[in-house]
């Protein structure tokens, strides 16, 4: 049976509009840690501890890091048309404060733009960013400042982000993730068919561009600032996860979020509005989806790291509010006997790294390689000749990818962990949420509950005092051709689309 599409008045609704609010927030910042369930940080929390000397797993002691300081509710997570959300549905309902169908980026279920609060923000003179360690045209990045039938279509996306073909115009001022393949044509190394260089174009209307961390650090030296408009694209596809990142070639997530908070902060100082900005730690959801524990948790380590700085600067800005919560859970991770997450210490790279080195080693003894350098980096240091001829097997008859998830079950299982799926699961997400003094109290007495996901957008809304109804008339205003794809050709490919996504990523 079909979930009933909540329509916009009754999704205000439920946000109390007793509770007056206080319009001294002049910022928000809003961040999506993709796929992270309550068991995730769990994990994440016992390995910290247990890794800095906080007890062991026979003699716990386990002190909150990060996001368990600010825990305000919970988030149901469904789509409108599954119990199980995919990214693109949910980062539609966190954007627009509308369900919506599997695979759908800003449209409704009639495949309808629908204003997002980031283009309400910028409608109404907010500066705007979006960062993400994704491509920077995946699903909950694209949900803010794009309409595309079906998250496969990264190029529309990426015209729309830049500008390029968006009836709003340019409506991000700072753009920072991965992507870099989506806004440049297949003969310049990228995927784009039409030939155009939305990088040069961008450049043409002011804005600035790096490449690399080095690109990023002649900009931000000095004062820690990038000039506006900014567009940051540090990978051809996905930023690389936390465990296997090169600092020197890569920013980190806190990296990109303090230049970005300091930029925003500066550009908007003179302004009675300030910022709005959504923060994307994509690729907790991506080690998820992998069955890669190990990238897993250090992604989520991050992700708390960043938590745990973006609360220190609301305590300094009181002008600033801060809503967090994962868009759904990914992986299914239960902690089980013998549940010991010290164990994940000794994984030093991904599967996505290590399964890469193995299909480029051009040596005669590939099995031999296994044992003395993939298996020891996944964390299998002792792995016995029964083992590697098992694993080999496996690559033989199915291929690198199914050997890499074999071994990740295998090191997940001697640490106590179990995934019981590579898709999304139905399970609630925790809220968490934190500002200073009686934007606080304002924020418990909102959210602080259970909530459907689009009650958050709507709560961000009247905090700002920003009109989502406006921004979706706005869009639809000369007519929803641009969206492109007739609707029911584009529903039907964008069902397919999510229901491969459930499985992985791209």
């Amino acid at each position: 049976m079909r979930v009933t599409l909540l329509s916009a008045a009754l999704a205000a609704s439920l946000v109390n509009p007793a509770v007056a609010h206080d319009r001294k927030t002049r910022n928000f910042i809003y961040v999506v840690p993709d796929g992270f369930g309550p068991a995730s940080q769990t994990l994440a929390r016992d390995y910290l501890n247990i890794i800095n000397g906080n007890g062991t797993a026979a003699r716990p002691n386990s002190a909150a890091i990060g996001a368990d300081s600010i825990v305000i509710g919970n988030v149901r997570t469904q789509s409108s048309d599954g119990l199980i959300t995919d990214s693109a549905a949910s980062a539609t309902a966190f954007s627009s404060g509308h369900k919506t169908y599997n695979g759908a980026i800003g449209v409704d279920d009639d495949v309808k733009p629908l204003g997002s609060i980031l283009e309400a923000a910028h409608m109404s003179g907010f500066k705007t960013g979006l960062i993400a360690t994704s491509r920077i045209t995946h699903a909950t990045p694209g949900a803010y400042a794009a309409h595309v039938a079906f998250r496969d279509s990264e190029n529309d996306i990426a015209n729309h982000q830049i500008g390029f073909t968006h009836p709003l115009g340019s409506v991000v001022d700072l753009l920072l993730g991965g992507g870099r393949r989506h806004y440049l044509p297949k003969k310049e190394g990228g995927v784009r068919t039409d030939d155009v260089n939305l990088i040069n174009w961008a450049k043409g209307k002011g804005f600035k561009y790096a490449s690399d961390k080095s690109d990023f650090a002649e900009y931000t030296k000095g004062n820690g600032i990038v000039p506006l408009p900014f567009l940051g694209l540090f990978a051809s596809s996905h930023m690389d996860y936390e465990m296997d990142r090169n600092p020197e070639k890569q920013p980190s997530l806190l990296e990109m979020t303090q230049v970005a908070l300091k930029t925003l902060g500066k550009a908007s100082s003179k302004s009675k509005n300030g910022y709005f900005i959504m923060i994307e730690a994509s690729r907790i959801d991506h080690a998820a989806h992998a069955n890669d524990i190990a990238a897993h948790v250090h992604d989520i380590l991050m992700y708390n790291e960043v938590i745990a700085y973006l609360k220190k600067f609301v305590s300094q800005n009181p002008d600033t509010q801060l809503i967090s919560a994962a868009d759904h859970e990914t992986g299914g991770i239960t902690l089980i006997d013998k549940y010991n997450p010290a164990v994940l210490a000794k994984a030093t790279q991904s599967t996505e790294y290590l399964e890469a080195k193995f299909s480029k080693y051009e040596g005669s003894d590939k099995a031999a390689f296994l044992k003395s350098t993939i298996l020891p980096a996944y964390g299998l240091t002792n792995a016995s000749d029964a083992d590697v001829d098992r694993y080999m097997g496996i690559f033989k008859k199915d291929g690198v990818t199914k050997m890499g998830i074999a071994i990740l079950h295998d090191f997940a299982e001697s640490a106590g962990i179990n995934w019981s799926t590579d898709y999304h699961s139905a399970v609630d997400v925790v809220l968490y949420g934190f500002a200073v003094g009686n934007a606080l109290t304002q924020m418990k007495q909102q959210i602080g509950r259970n909530v459907n996901n689009i009650e958050l957008p709507r709560y961000i809304e009247k905090v700002l005092g920003v009109s989502l109804d406006k921004t979706t008339q706005a869009l639809r205003k000369n007519g929803t051709d641009w969206v492109g794809k007739n609707p029911k050709a584009a529903k039907r490919e964008a069902m397919e689309a999510a229901a491969n996504h459930l499985h992985g990523h791209h």
